[in-house]
């Protein structure tokens, strides 16, 4: 399964001097040892169309403005690194609940997940 996020930064170019940004990342479960990486990255019109693109996708967008400044900061193709691994795994993990997806283990342990939606 793959899970797409793109992280977002709504700023006011008037009031703030500073650009919307747009970061989009993926992760493909199941592939031992890999990380979300950065997909496709932008300011302005190109962040609109990223977001645009992942929204007609049904991609989950995030907005955070420090999380989105400080991935901007790394290179397409480059993963993110390990001390945001907790932060983008429950955004991840969010995703997958709105979704109306759970693991096979939630629903055999607690049995109390509902996999109808």
């Amino acid at each position: 399964m793959t899970d797409e996020t793109t992280h977002k930064q709504d700023s006011n170019e008037e009031n703030t001097g500073k650009a919307k940004s747009a970061v989009a990342l993926k992760y493909q479960q199941g592939e031992k040892g890999a990380a979300p990486t950065i997909i496709a990255k932008g300011f302005g019109d190109l962040a609109d169309e990223i977001i645009q693109l992942a929204r007609e996708n049904g991609v989950l967008v995030h907005e955070d403005p420090y999380l989105s400044d400080f991935l901007a900061t790394l290179d397409l193709g480059q993963e993110i690194p390990d001390q945001l691994y907790h932060v983008i795994a429950e955004l991840i993990a969010f995703s997958y609940v709105l979704q109306g997806k759970f693991p096979d283990s939630w629903a055999k342990e607690m049995g109390k997940v509902s996999q109808h939606v």
